[in-house]
């Protein structure tokens, strides 16, 4: 049984250039890069090439690039240092960002009394945000951190990097957007975008997990959160993750070198896989803006199914079939996500079943056959059970 993968937005597979020059390090840089001698300065070099290389790709200077473990630390890294060393008494977010930032606004303000947290209100039930708000929010005169994701890693809306960031520019607030999902499969151009603080993960870009990096405009003043050695210009203490690092570093230059050619191939399987579900199954829902191209990232869509099935990733991953389920609150057991019921009512996510399909350039065409020729029997099952059902 051939097992199709399609579920990128979690997490990528490794290219396997990533592994090749990872094993070479592992085999060649075992020296701790702290370390004065050529040992460690070897290790210490590939680390510095490979921050070069990803300061290149976002046109920033190499040393706002911080190596970190992933894209929760880095936007730890920034929320709790921007309210603890920069003075922020005031963060503007949304319902619908990654928990790494919603769980560390709600720890924070536990722990910081006089810190004002609000939550953008949704302009549609697509799940837009509500800008006007947000510049009505700014013309007050605080010290604020504004924190919006770039594409959400549910049903994948896009902000506009450009106008966010020009209207946090224009009241003197700080920007930070989560970038998880774009890193390495948009051109970002951080030098000529008012953004402060953006995070990368390496295993959204098929690098290895364990390692990502944290965008800090040199300006900015912020500080370590992890103390205890002088690692990453003293803003992240501890020893360098040296392979982790050159294979992120390797992942980023071959994800921008091909970003076009994987683009078009991805943006292609996206469009097919919405017209064979629509074809195949009536009533399904797309969430978000994910048929709208300029508003979507091209990587994923998030759908909600016209049934009930808390089963539908099981009995998928059964026919090797690899989708996130988000959670459809049918089932005593399972609570719907947060997105989903900002955009649903609690009844309508009962009676349906939500499911994140996203893509990488190793999918096909017949990938998607696949997964539509499950859906559709599995959907065919639901209609025939609800009939008889009805019927008794």
């Amino acid at each position: 049984m051939k097992k199709i993968y399609l579920d990128s937005a979690a997490s990528t597979i490794i290219d396997k250039r990533v592994i090749e020059v990872m094993m070479e390090s592992m085999n060649e840089d075992y020296g701790n890069p702290s370390s004065t001698h050529s040992f460690g300065q070897e290790g210490k070099a590939k680390i510095e090439a490979a921050r070069k290389c990803i300061a290149q790709w976002l046109n920033v200077p190499p040393h706002e690039i911080i190596f970190t473990s992933c894209g929760t630390e880095s936007n730890n890294l920034i929320l709790r240092s921007c309210v603890e060393n920069l003075g922020i008494r005031r963060i503007i977010s949304s319902p619908l960002e990654h928990k790494s930032v919603l769980e560390t606004i709600r720890d924070l303000r536990e722990k910081h009394n006089e810190l004002e947290i609000i939550f953008l209100p949704l302009k549609d039930k697509k799940g837009n945000l509500d800008f006007e708000t947000l510049e009505e929010y700014l013309m007050e005169n605080k010290p604020t951190l504004v924190s919006l994701m770039h594409a959400n890693n549910e049903i994948g809306n896009l902000i506009d990097l450009n106008y966010v960031g020009n209207l946090c520019k224009k009241y003197n607030a700080l920007f930070h957007s989560d970038t998880v999902q774009t890193m390495g499969h948009y051109l970002i151009d951080l030098a000529n975008l008012p953004v402060n603080f953006a995070t990368c993960s390496a295993h959204k870009l098929h690098g290895p997990k364990g390692v990502g990096f944290v965008y800090i405009k040199k300006t900015s003043g912020l500080k370590s959160i992890i103390t205890g050695g002088s690692q990453e210009r003293n803003m992240r203490a501890g020893t360098e993750n040296v392979y982790g690092i050159v294979g992120l570093g390797k992942a980023f230059d071959c994800a921008m070198k091909e970003l076009e050619q994987r683009k078009m191939q991805i943006e292609k399987l996206k469009q097919y896989t919405i017209k064979q579900l629509t074809k195949h199954i009536p009533n399904i829902t797309f969430n978000g803006t994910c048929q709208e191209n300029s508003q979507s990232i091209y990587t994923l869509i998030s759908i909600l199914l016209p049934f009930p099935n808390t089963l539908v990733g099981f009995q998928l991953d059964i026919k090797g079939i690899a989708v996130s389920q988000g959670s459809a609150c049918s089932s005593g057991a399972t609570k719907p996500s947060n997105t989903m019921l900002q955009l649903f009512s609690t009844e309508v996510l009962m009676n349906s079943t939500t499911l994140r399909i996203s893509f990488s350039h190793y999918n096909s065409k017949e990938d998607i056959d696949a997964l539509v020729s499950a859906l559709t029997e599995i959907y065919q099952k639901a209609t025939i059970n609800k009939t008889n059902t009805i019927h008794v």
